[in-house]
């Protein structure tokens, strides 16, 4: 029992990380992309993961949510940015 529950958290760990690299990069790299484009996104994994009406199984489930997760963090905290940059400027 441990070890399938050892080899989720893995999955879900590299998954998470390689998409929060995935959008870092994307972020830095390329200047067109908004927080509203990632929330779209986003917004389309949320309607995969409730259209899961015939099973994907255990490794694509924990796949879809850290999916889902990493992006819900990168949203996050670059909104925060957004919010904390905005104060600055307010603030000069």
């Amino acid at each position: 029992m441990n070890e399938s529950i050892n080899w989720q958290e893995e999955k879900y760990q590299e998954v998470y990380e390689q998409e929060i690299r995935g959008l870092e990069r994307r972020r830095s790299h390329d200047p067109t992309c908004t927080v509203q484009d990632v929330k779209g996104i986003l917004t389309h994994l949320y309607n995969m993961d409730g259209s899961d009406w015939v099973g994907r199984g255990a490794l694509q489930d924990v796949v879809m949510q850290a999916t889902i997760a990493a992006y819900e963090h990168v949203i996050a905290q670059w909104e925060k940015e957004e919010r904390l940059a905005q104060v600055a400027k307010e603030n000069r």
